[in-house]
């Protein structure tokens, strides 16, 4: 029987510090310097094109841009322009596109029309000899080199990662930056946490909801995408000021919660969030380096430490990996290999 630590996700997660490391050393000076470039010349907006989880790091980005730059950030919506034909708008606008591969049609469209639109096109991409790579104007190798696993793991980790050390040059931001140094570190010891309390909840479930606030939000998509596709468990991201406005009427007794509670300015309104919601019948499993939250959990999943409000959803997500592999072994599949899936997807 094949252990958790034996699969190719767990190893390739485990490879994530080292991986976010190197990243942050060989990509600090195109860091600063496009971020210089952008303080010179402010773009009106920002745009992302993205798909899976690279749009959930697109999501994280997002957040970042809004909240430390007051910047307005968008998803593209690639069938805009490679089904309906569209031109956009995009005159000196920044778009980041966001892929591990590097080789989607639909991405690499956009990403070109962009550009003959006017827009300055931005690659963070795994494969620097990608088609994407050699479409866009800036590129920010990942490093992750080779992922075998289906499930993107140590790219997905350092997508977030470049993502903060261009916004923390681009902000100027001094403590974001010296979070940044402490990263791989941090990322270090989320590799030692152990979730396994969580199985029980989760190895008969049919649904769950996985709910996070802010840039745990975008943290809740990516985690609730990876038990879907390892585990084969209809799981669904939700935003924790949308939870109680309808979806909570899927809550019945024993239903399972996965809640994100990072300490993060949504703290306060996610414990009240954990507070109403142990009323309703469900099993709360909340991750979480805050005792407080903790103590509202039918089965808490602390996080050992904690670093910076921006990168402590990344802490949850190193954390998550290993315990995602565990329980896609549990509930009888493969997480190297998900049904009906494959390493890089085209869509057009």
């Amino acid at each position: 029987m094949t252990r958790p630590e034996e699969t190719k996700m767990h190893q390739e997660a485990l490879q994530a510090p080292a991986v976010v490391e190197r990243l942050l050393r060989e990509n600090a000076g195109e860091a600063a310097s496009l971020a210089a470039f952008l303080r010179r010349n402010p773009p009106p907006f920002a745009l992302t094109v993205a798909r899976g989880s690279s749009d959930h790091a697109a999501l994280y980005g997002k957040y970042l841009i809004e909240s430390l730059l007051g910047r307005v950030c968008s998803s593209a919506i690639p069938s805009v322009t490679t089904v309906y034909g569209a031109h956009l708008s995009l005159p000196k606008a920044l778009v980041m596109a966001v892929s591990q591969s590097g080789e989607s049609p639909d991405l690499l469209e956009v990403t070109r029309q962009a550009r003959r639109d006017g827009g300055l096109t931005v690659a963070f991409v795994n494969k620097e000899a990608s088609p994407l790579a050699q479409v866009a104007e800036v590129v920010f190798p990942l490093w992750a080199g080779v992922e075998e696993a289906v499930a993107a793991t140590k790219s997905y980790l350092a997508t977030l990662a470049a993502l903060a050390q261009l916004v923390a040059y681009w902000a100027d931001d001094r403590g974001l930056k010296e979070a940044l140094a402490l990263l791989p570190e941090s990322l270090y010891k989320a590799t030692e946490t152990n979730w396994g309390a969580g199985l029980e909840a989760l190895v008969g479930a049919d649904s769950a909801l996985v709910v996070g606030r802010g840039y745990a939000f975008a943290t809740a998509q990516e985690l609730a995408l990876k038990l879907k596709e390892t585990s084969a468990l209809h799981a669904e991201a939700m935003s924790g000021a949308e939870l109680l406005h309808g979806p909570v009427a899927l809550v019945d007794e024993g239903f399972p919660l996965l809640v994100l509670a990072p300490r993060d300015r949504p703290l306060p309104g996610m414990l009240s969030l954990l507070e109403n919601l142990r009323t309703k019948g469900g099993h709360l499993l909340v991750a979480s380096s805050e005792a407080g939250a903790l103590e509202l959990a039918h089965t808490p999943l602390p996080l050992p430490t904690r670093l910076h409000p921006v990168l402590d959803s990344v802490l949850l997500v190193q954390a998550f990996y290993p315990f995602a592999a565990q329980l896609s072994l549990a509930r009888g599949f493969n997480p190297d290999a998900p049904r009906h899936l494959a390493k890089v997807t085209r869509t057009r």
